[in-house]
């Protein structure tokens, strides 16, 4: 018994990967989604629009923040910010001293509840109009930000273990000897996943507007172009685990270190507002992100195209370094170099001699 613990002890520390994760992994759980583990939303950027406009901004107090005065606004203006989610509420304010009527947009659930409980406690002066979500469910929320999950798990769990086990089967190694570009053989591998997941978007979707009553007031064409830009990127990413697993053990493990953080970072659980700076910007650099903003947008606010033109755009450039770079770290494995005198290019396939001379 004590040779066997001793034998894997050695075993732990000769896997580096298996030790980082043992060791380094929980300490940087801990202190990331400490920080990022917050519901209360203390600021909520803030419009003020009407002829009150200046009185009003300068008597309003957290969490409204206010970042635009405009006393020509009217309630107008205010939908069309909050649809193209410049702010988070729009006050509106009238001729007189009446109430003035707050617009909070009840698509990002966490700062409508905080927007909304403080109109309330005013004692009259703002009076609360949720738009997009008026009874504030949270299935309406959740339920787009559970399309991009169900995606990602798919892109890249189920990419990454598939390219694996054609590893382990030596597949790969007869790839390397047939005439194919590295690019052939990765759209050739994630098209059916490509298909499957789109698939599941679709039945996600509908299923959620009719079991949950999730509306969906935008274009399918501007989620459907979302979509495949975030698919394209989750299996690049998937195709970039495989690529450094030797097994389906380190690929699934590597897939959960990628998930995990989206999950949990990119405003699905935790609203971005409420993390700490340096948390919130790593939820910037995940594609799960972008296509929550991208799929709230179009179901609950149907928002233009021209105000989800920043994560479409992030998206597709995420979308061509990841495919990119996957390319490259195939090529490698589809065209391992030759040793030196072997007459043979690094695809494996023999030389063809320039001249007689040469074959002699």
């Amino acid at each position: 018994m004590w040779a066997m613990i001793l034998k894997e002890f050695l075993e732990l520390r000769r896997d580096r990967r298996t030790m980082a994760m043992i060791i380094a992994l929980p300490l940087v759980l801990l202190v990331v989604f400490g920080y990022a583990a917050n519901f209360r939303v203390s600021d909520v950027p803030t419009y003020v629009y009407g002829p009150q406009a200046e009185q009003t901004a300068a008597a309003l107090k957290a969490p409204y923040d206010v970042t635009k005065v405009d006393p020509s606004g009217d309630a107008d203006d205010a939908r069309e910010a909050l649809r193209s989610r410049d702010a988070g509420a729009v006050v509106v304010t009238q001729p007189g001293a009446g109430p003035a009527t707050v617009m909070i947009d009840g698509s990002n659930l966490f700062s409508a509840q905080a927007a909304a409980s403080a109109a309330l406690a005013s004692g009259g002066a703002l009076k609360p109009n949720v738009l997009f979500n008026p009874q504030l469910k949270t299935s309406w929320v959740m339920v787009p930000a559970l399309i991009g999950m169900i995606m990602a798990f798919i892109g890249t769990i189920i990419t990454a273990i598939g390219l694996v086990r054609e590893r382990q089967a030596g597949t790969l190694e007869q790839l390397a000897v047939m005439p194919f570009k590295a690019s052939d053989v990765i759209v050739g591998k994630i098209a059916p996943y490509f298909v499957l997941a789109a698939v599941d978007m679709i039945l996600v979707t509908v299923l959620g507007c009719l079991l949950f009553g999730v509306p969906f007031t935008g274009s399918v064409a501007v989620l459907a172009l979302g979509s495949a830009l975030f698919l394209f990127t989750v299996l690049g990413i998937g195709v970039l685990i495989s690529s450094f697993s030797q097994n389906q053990g380190q690929a699934m493990q590597m897939a959960l270190l990628t998930l995990m953080p989206q999950i949990l970072l990119s405003g699905m659980i935790f609203p971005l507002e409420a993390m700490a700076a340096g948390v919130r910007w790593i939820g910037y650099l995940f594609p799960l992100t972008y296509f929550n903003l991208i799929s709230n947008g179009v179901m609950l606010r149907d928002a233009p195209i021209d105000s989800l033109v920043m994560p479409l755009a992030v998206l597709a450039g995420m979308a061509v370094v990841v495919f990119t770079a996957a390319v490259l770290r195939f090529r490698r494995d589809l065209a391992p170099a030759a040793p030196k005198g072997t007459g043979k290019t690094p695809a494996g396939t023999a030389r063809v001699p320039a001249s007689a001379g040469e074959a002699r």
